[in-house]
């Protein structure tokens, strides 16, 4: 039996968002899935925020079209626009709105208990909640007893316990330090997955995005520039900002030549001839100038005695241990480029290297970039 079609759970079409002369959000549509994880990622400014709380109902949208769970709530054309208490979603702030005078079980139930459920129907599903999130025996527990790790899953327990349609999450683990961030990274996705709930998320931590969302929106200038799934957005970046925004980019000025392998033939500033194993973005330009984005994990690092044809010479300048992988900054030329390696691989400063690039991203020259050139 052929499975069923996703639902569609969240549709955003033609939302467009003024503050005064500023267009926060310019016409921007997306749907969202039943069960899907996904996040509008970009720099503060970007209008990801603005999006969220037009879903919400928070801010009142000037154009579009707006559905939760199959049902309008903001059309402007039909002059809808469903309060925020009336939209079956469910909202988590970046800075918790934990209520500080109620328990954890009184904070979790508040909704309910507005909501006029019966006092057995609001303990069951306070209870569920706090099984789901690992809280059994905190429900007594006041605010100021709670890490700041557990003061958001009270405001994510909150939003749970209504059964929402949506749950929408406006930068939730920006507070937290790097290693509860990194496991409530995972308890999300944990919750996700067991709820069914779809998550509209909204950051500006790349890692975090592309981490946890089965889709992401990468938003700039109150517009998509890319939407697909993260492996997409990181190895086939469709913009320069999309590129630079993601992740860290080497800018090697240069000139091109494709090769009908897919590969291309590159000429440094120096006059120093690369092959490049793979390259995206020609379509512009089979020949010619621009810059090659290549991120550091897309160069190796080899001994230069034996060194294939195709790679070229460069003088290692600094060199940093992160963990699990090292990172060097290595002089080709007039060009300092950054490069990631593991841990088995060993060249101390000072040492000549062979370099070789695996992949890049060709940016014609009348595209340009938003980063910054090697140098």
């Amino acid at each position: 039996m052929a499975a069923s079609k996703p639902q569609v759970k969240v549709v955003v079409a033609g939302l467009t968002k003024r503050f005064g002369d500023v267009v926060a959000v310019n016409n921007v549509s997306f749907e969202i899935m039943e069960n899907e994880f996904f996040s509008l990622l970009g720099p503060s400014g970007c209008g990801k925020t603005t999006t969220l709380r037009c879903v919400a109902g928070l801010e009142s949208a000037d154009e579009g079209r707006i559905e939760v769970g199959g049902r309008v709530v903001y059309a402007s054309a039909q002059g809808i626009n469903v309060p925020a208490n009336h939209r079956s979603i469910g909202m988590v702030f970046q800075n918790y709105a934990v209520w500080p005078h109620m328990s954890v079980f009184d904070n979790i139930a508040y909704p309910l208990k507005v909501a006029g459920l019966r006092q057995q129907e609001i303990r069951n599903r306070v209870e569920r909640v706090l099984a789901m999130l690992a809280m059994e025996g905190l429900e007594d527990r006041m605010p100021n007893q709670l890490s700041g790790g557990q003061q958001q899953r009270v405001a994510l327990g909150r939003a749970l316990a209504m059964n929402p349609q949506v749950l929408l999450l406006d930068e939730p683990l920006s507070n937290l330090d790097a290693k509860l961030r990194e496991m409530m990274r995972v308890e999300l996705k944990r919750i996700q997955k067991e709820t069914g709930i779809p998550i509209l998320y909204v950051t500006h931590d790349q890692t975090e995005a592309l981490a946890m969302s089965d889709r992401i929106a990468v938003m700039s200038g109150g517009v998509i520039h890319q939407l697909g799934r993260p492996e997409e957005i990181y190895n086939q970046p469709r913009t320069p900002f999309v590129l630079d925004f993601i992740g860290v980019v080497n800018y090697i000025p240069c000139r091109i030549a494709l090769s009908a392998d897919g590969g291309a033939r590159i000429l440094l500033p120096d006059g120093q001839e690369a092959v490049v194993g793979t390259v995206a973005g020609t379509a512009a330009a089979a020949h010619g100038a621009g810059q090659l984005g290549v991120r550091p994990e897309d160069i190796d690092l080899l001994d230069p005695v034996g060194a294939p044809a195709g790679t070229v010479k460069g003088e290692v300048e600094f060199r940093s241990f992160l963990g699990s992988t090292y990172e060097y900054r290595v002089r080709v030329g007039e060009l300092a480029l950054r490069v990631q390696t593991g841990k088995n691989v060993h060249f101390r400063e000072g040492a000549r290297v062979a370099v070789k690039i695996n992949h890049g991203h060709f940016l014609a020259a009348e595209t340009g970039a938003t980063g910054q050139r090697a140098s």
